[in-house]
């Protein structure tokens, strides 16, 4: 079980996305703010290594910032 424990899993949460020029991003600075293609209602995507595992909901509790998951994606074997 410890050699599962200590393989790496990179998790991704997609609140939305944005298609824009290169230079256009390259001019942006701190603080800039990207206009996402998503709505506050929209179910976010969950990737495991860049894999869809599960989608979810953006919850706010305080000043704390979470996702539950509301699916899971079923894969193929």
């Amino acid at each position: 079980m410890n050699s599962i424990n200590s393989v790496p899993i990179e998790l991704t949460v997609v609140l939305g996305r944005a298609n824009m020029p290169i230079n256009q991003l390259l001019k942006m600075g701190r603080g800039a703010v990207i206009e996402l293609e998503a709505t506050d209602n929209d179910e976010v995507q969950i990737l495991a290594n860049n894999t869809l595992i599960a989608t979810g909901q953006v919850v706010v509790q305080g000043d704390r910032i979470a996702v539950s998951i509301t699916q899971k994606v079923q894969h193929a074997a």
